[in-house]
């Protein structure tokens, strides 16, 4: 077969890119390759530069996104137990007037039998969700967790006092579902002028 019959009058150019010379066993430089790569190096120079400024603008965006989310986690948790919070104090704060006609047969000894253990049963059940009654006689008059409903001055005091607990406040850690009602007495005008 001639170069006539192949159609081609040219030898085929063969490409040796093996990175040792198999004569001499040595490694090879790059060659044409070395020097396309050095023209080529102010281009890449300037990709790579450009690639940076992507690479920095979306790992910022997705800080951005991440930050985002956090917060959203957060806020949505937040968010979850003051629900989960309100809707314990809601219930709670129904089943008031019950424990107080619990309390209320409590001191007419009306609680006995079957009755008893129901009571204690609601009241522990209603303790596990955190409320918690408060209110005791001789306590001084604090007007955000006391509702005086009674007043009177007695020599006994010495500042406003708790004399008489009408129906006690209930609370759930630090939020008051209801104040306490209480009959306050202040000390006797005479004795509070005479120590001015």
């Amino acid at each position: 077969m001639n170069t006539r019959e192949n159609g081609s009058e040219q030898e085929p150019v063969i490409r040796d890119n093996r990175k040792i010379d198999p004569e001499t066993g040595q490694a090879r430089e790059g060659g044409k390759e070395k020097e396309q790569a050095e023209q080529a190096a102010p281009a890449s120079d300037l990709a790579s530069a450009e690639l940076a400024t992507q690479l920095a603008e979306r790992t910022s965006d997705l800080q951005r996104l991440q930050a985002e989310y956090s917060n959203y986690r957060k806020r949505v948790e937040r968010d979850r137990t003051l629900v989960k919070e309100q809707a314990v104090a809601g219930v709670l704060t129904e089943l008031l007037p019950v424990l107080d006609d619990i309390g209320r047969a409590r001191d007419h000894g009306e609680l006995t039998g079957g009755f008893a253990k129901v009571s204690e049963s609601l009241e522990t059940a209603t303790g596990k969700l955190g409320l918690s009654a408060f209110g005791t006689k001789g306590e001084p008059f604090d007007p955000t967790v006391h509702e005086a409903l009674l007043h009177s001055y007695s020599p006994d005091v010495t500042e406003p006092t708790c004399v008489e607990i009408l129906q006690p406040g209930y609370r759930i850690g630090e939020r008051v579902l209801r104040p306490a009602r209480v009959a306050v007495a202040e000390p006797e005008a005479e004795s509070a002028a005479g120590d001015n």
